[in-house]
């Protein structure tokens, strides 16, 4: 009685062994997409002037890649007046510090992309100064890059425009 007892045992423990082994192999191929998206942010430039009140917009452009597929990218401005603090205005101030911020998702799904629009406005109301412009960029697993550029508003910048 007590043989069939332990070989019952022992036939229970190769059992759940055995389960074990073919649950873990199963996907075995399957390997976590690690790798992070990247980003060649075109323009604006490092220390770019961007106008404020400009008709066209702000040139933009990069391209993106991703080994596997790309999800988004958001854009995001913000000021730097302080170093990168937020300060408020004086109330009789008649400017506005600027800000952007969109998502983008008409790259899903790709593995690469080249990005080029003006959707960037700057009212004629906003402070002039240092401002910091981030692009962060999402592929399909979640894994994130980002790029930063620090730009200038200003009301003598150029306007940038578009050869057809």
């Amino acid at each position: 009685m007590k043989t069939n007892y332990i070989f019952g045992l022992w036939i229970a423990a190769i059992c759940c062994v055995l389960n074990l082994l073919a649950l873990t192999s199963c996907g075995g191929s399957d390997e976590a997409d690690i790798t992070k998206p990247t980003i060649d942010l075109v323009a604006p430039c490092d220390g770019d002037s961007l106008l404020i009140g400009g008709e066209n917009g702000v040139h933009f452009e990069m391209n993106v890649a991703d080994d596997i597929a790309l999800a988004s990218y958001k854009i995001d401005i913000h000021n730097n007046f302080d170093g990168h603090g937020h300060n408020t205005l004086a109330a009789a101030d008649a400017t506005v510090p600027f800000t952007f911020s969109r998502v983008y998702s008409d790259i899903a799904g790709k593995r690469n992309a080249t990005i080029h629009h003006h959707d960037i406005k700057i009212p004629s109301n906003s402070t002039p100064g240092k401002y910091h412009l981030m692009v962060y960029l999402v592929d399909q697993a979640g894994n994130e890059s980002y790029a930063v550029r620090e730009v200038v508003l200003s009301t003598t910048a150029t306007e940038h425009q578009d050869k057809e």
